[in-house]
């Protein structure tokens, strides 16, 4: 066997000189069948040569782009502050471009409140004025304890009136009294006392500061105010008044000095009205954590007569509050204009000072 297997493996037929595999008519003049087949096998795997094996890869994990991270914003483009941000002064009457409410659109203007339990110490029984005989209300048998309650709404008539920053406004605050637990009188309403009003009020420029006080905007208004009664219990008069407003951190302060208009002696239910209710009013307004405290005065320095109102909110449910109010003074209605009251009372409050 290895006789026949030499002379294939030596025969210089079976390879080209240069190392190439041998061609068909070389592999077919092999004289021996067993060289001659094994120069055929290696043709055929010289043309169909096998493929080297594929490396094995290691699995491959898809990745995912990262999503994009938002730069911060640049300090050049702040963001625009909320309207809860906004002060007491700017809620009130729309002095920030990017607080306005536009117009048409019913909002709080006086608080809106209902007190189930107002006390006062000493009611008037008989009220009367210069012009007016004293009446007696139901028989001198008044409840000490009534219902007090206010509703105050204002409305943007007109923006930016003819180009300006001022605003034009009507306003309208309802008070009453009822002495709803006078049983034996029928449960009576003892006064109500209608206040509408027109106001155009600006906003002043940003850099006008007394020390730590911005003053914030400014205002005149026109204003009717009466009980809607007839003599000998009618009561009303008209008034204009001019108003700033300052601002101190969470502390507003809002005055108004006003004028009343004259009226006929004859027609006139109250003459002596400004001897009582003065010839202004000062209202600070502070907010502390989610309380708001309020005080409104009044004070004519020539008679000595005026009056002082406390006020106390705090929320309970949504925009529902919980109001405390204690007046002591002239003018806590129009019937009681001459009549010192003091009373307090405990309810709710539905809209405030900071209500848009």
């Amino acid at each position: 066997m290895m006789r026949k297997l030499l002379p294939l493996l030596l025969s210089p037929l079976a390879w080209a000189d240069n190392g190439s595999p041998a061609s068909l008519q070389q592999c077919a003049a092999l004289a021996e069948p067993a060289a001659r087949l094994a120069c055929y096998d290696q043709l055929a795997a010289a043309a169909n040569p096998v493929p080297p094996a594929a490396p094995v890869l290691a699995p491959q994990v898809a990745t995912l782009p990262l999503p994009d991270v938002a730069a911060p914003a640049s300090s050049a483009h702040p963001p625009l502050i909320t309207s809860s941000q906004h002060s007491t002064l700017s809620n009130q009457w729309d002095l920030d471009e990017d607080n306005k409410l536009g117009t048409f659109v019913l909002r709080a203007h006086k608080p809106t409140y209902m007190l189930p339990a107002w006390y006062q110490a000493s009611p008037n029984v008989r009220p009367g004025s210069p012009t007016q005989e004293p009446v007696t209300l139901f028989g001198q048998k008044m409840s000490n304890i009534e219902v007090k309650y206010q509703i105050s709404f204002k409305s943007k008539m007109w923006e930016n009136v003819l180009g300006t920053p001022a605003d034009l406004w009507f306003g309208y605050t309802q008070q009453s009294h009822w002495q709803m637990y006078n049983k034996k009188q029928s449960s009576p309403f003892r006064e109500t006392d209608y206040e509408p009003e027109l106001m155009l009020t600006t906003p002043l420029p940003k850099n006008l500061r007394l020390g730590d006080w911005q003053l914030r905007m400014a205002g005149v208004g026109v204003l009717h105010q009466s009980n809607g009664q007839t003599d000998p219990l009618s009561r009303s008069w008209n008034r204009l008044y001019a108003m700033a407003g300052a601002e101190n951190g969470n502390l507003s302060l809002t005055g108004r000095w006003w004028y009343r208009l004259p009226e006929n002696k004859q027609d006139d239910d109250n003459p002596d009205l400004v001897r009582y209710m003065g010839h202004g009013d000062v209202q600070a307004v502070y907010r502390w954590n989610r309380h708001t405290l309020g005080a409104t005065a009044r004070y004519n320095p020539r008679s000595g007569k005026g009056a002082l109102q406390l006020d106390w909110t705090f929320p309970v449910a949504g925009r529902l509050r919980a109001y405390v109010q204690a007046y002591d003074g002239y003018g806590e209605s129009l019937l009681d204009y001459n009549h010192h009251s003091r009373g307090v009372g405990f309810g709710l409050m539905m809209t405030d000072w900071l209500s848009n």
